[in-house]
Order: C-alpha cells, then sequence, then structure tokens
C-alpha cells in the first residue's frame, strides 16, 4: 500500500508542477542567478510549485447509464407480469390495471420512445417506482385488506381504493408520457427555426 501512494504522489499534479518549478530553478541555477543558494532555490521552487497545483479529481463513481437502468426496469417489469397474471381481480378492476400496465409496456418498449424516456433521468426513475412498488404494493394490500373484510363485513370495499390508486399511477404515466411528447416536438420544433435561421443567413450572405 505504501508502495501504492508513492507511485500515486509521483504521478500527481502536485509532483509533476513541483517537478517542473523545480526544473526553472536548475535553469537558474546553471545560468548563474540562483548562486550559491541554488538548493534552497530548487526546493522552494519545487515546493511552490507543489502548494499551486491544482488538486487531484476523484474519479466519479461508475453509476449504470439510464440505458441499462431501463434494461433492468425491462426485466422487473416482466418479473411483475408473472405476479400479476396470479391475481384474481374483479373484472372492471383487472381493466384498469391492464390499461396501466399497457402503457408502462408502451413506454418501456425498446426503441425511440425508450430512447427519450432514458433522456429523462426523472422519468427513469418514475417508471422504475411504478413497476417496482408502487403496482405491486397497490395489488398487494387490496388482496390481503380484502381477506379482512370477508372477514369482517360492513367495512370500506378495498375495491374503491384500489380503482383510486390505478387511477392515480395511469395519469401519472399519461403524464409522463405527454411531457416525452412535448420534448420531441420541442425538439422539432427546434430544428425548424435552426433551418430557418441558417436559410436565412445564407441568403444574406449571397446577397451580399
Amino acid at each position: 500500500m505504501a508502495t501504492s501512494k508513492v507511485l500515486g504522489y509521483l504521478e500527481s499534479r502536485k509532483n509533476l508542477a513541483g517537478g517542473a518549478c523545480g526544473l526553472l530553478g536548475l535553469v537558474l541555477t546553471f545560468t548563474g542567478v540562483a548562486g550559491p543558494y541554488w538548493p534552497v532555490v530548487v526546493a522552494g521552487l519545487y515546493g511552490a510549485g507543489a502548494l499551486i497545483a491544482p488538486p487531484e479529481r476523484p474519479a466519479l463513481p461508475d453509476f449504470p447509464d439510464p440505458s441499462a437502468q431501463l434494461d433492468a426496469v425491462r426485466e422487473d417489469f416482466a418479473k411483475l407480469g408473472g405476479y400479476l397474471a396470479g391475481i384474481d381481480l374483479p373484472p372492471a378492476l383487472a381493466a384498469r390495471l391492464t390499461e396501466l400496465t399497457d402503457l408502462l409496456a408502451a413506454l418501456l418498449e425498446p426503441g425511440w420512445v425508450a430512447e427519450a424516456l432514458a433522456q429523462d433521468p426523472e422519468g427513469v426513475h418514475a417508471v422504475s417506482r411504478a413497476v417496482r412498488q408502487d403496482v405491486p404494493e397497490a395489488v398487494d394490500t387490496f388482496v390481503r385488506t380484502r381477506w379482512w373484510t370477508r372477514l369482517a363485513p360492513g367495512t370500506e370495499p378495498p375495491e374503491r381504493h384500489l380503482e383510486r390508486q390505478l387511477g392515480l399511477l395511469r395519469q401519472e404515466a399519461e403524464r409522463l408520457a405527454a411531457e416525452l411528447g412535448e420534448a420531441e416536438a420541442r425538439r422539432q420544433e427546434s430544428h425548424t427555426r435552426y433551418l430557418e435561421d441558417r436559410g436565412g443567413n445564407r441568403d444574406g450572405g449571397l446577397s451580399a
């Protein structure tokens, strides 16, 4: 470990900057400027160079990029589909759940939609949260609560809560899809303005 620290310092910016200033001190020594105090001059210049050198910048953590994160979310979405296939829901709730999962599947489908989603870290987080937390928790709490209401009838139907939860989750997914569509529309408009400006500049240059 001590050897690695020594090698690390030899390759550091501080040592390189100090060495460069130390060489300047040697030049001054050979030209006779430093005189008999050349060791002090060389050491002082080395120290000054090491002090003014910028600190070493630690390497950034190697986090997966959004595209790799989406691949992991797709795998979990497939697991979620297997789980939901074994859940017995009333037809109305099953239809609402299918609408939500179809929308999530469209957002995760490999292609230009997923590429647009990968450019939005908040969107990736929202889809990941829906797949890994919100949907399974909503369905699981419904299944458990329904069992208890059968033992104690007269309480508020759990179907009402699940319907509301699925509706809210679908609204979030639809809002995300709309934001991605708006971003693509702005991109198209920006390209149109760029071409218009480029054409105007070219016309101006030709007329000049």
